[in-house]
């Protein structure tokens, strides 16, 4: 949810976004949509919900970035990529809610909910957590020393 202005976060973003071109992976791409009405509550995560689930490919494996998920560390994240990868996965999406959170029809579209731990992060800000952690996923199934356990 929400547009990226252009700054040091988009930088970050589009750093980590560019390390991830080519193989094993065909690279991330970002797709973003907006509310710009003012509705609240439980009315906006309805319309967001719709947002999102609209821009979704059919084939897509979900992961709804949710404060309810379970959280796990670089290597099981790496080791959860590898499995979808492996069951032939084409599309893995990442889902990153509004202001208000997500509404419930996300959640049980998610085939996954994931916590990056229990402290709230502003938007931008979890693009760029989430495209570093795909970044060192593949670098530690890579064996690329860029993680260092």
């Amino acid at each position: 949810m929400g547009r990226s202005k252009a700054g040091p976060l988009r930088d970050l973003y589009d750093d980590y976004a560019s390390r991830l071109a080519g193989p094993p992976w065909q690279g991330l791409s970002l797709v973003e949509v907006e509310e710009r009405r003012p509705l609240e509550g439980a009315e906006r995560r309805a319309r967001e919900a719709s947002l999102l689930l609209d821009a979704l490919p059919k084939d897509a494996w979900v992961v709804a970035l949710d404060e309810r998920g379970r959280g796990m560390d670089s290597p099981a994240f790496a080791q959860l990529l590898s499995d979808q990868a492996d069951r032939g996965t084409a599309n893995a999406v990442f889902l990153i809610g509004g202001a208000s959170g997500f509404d419930e029809s996300v959640r049980q579209r998610a085939d996954r909910l994931l916590s990056l731990g229990a402290m709230t992060w502003p938007h931008m800000l979890v693009r760029c957590l989430l495209a570093e952690q795909l970044f060192r996923a593949r670098s530690i199934l890579t064996g690329h020393p860029y993680h260092r356990a």
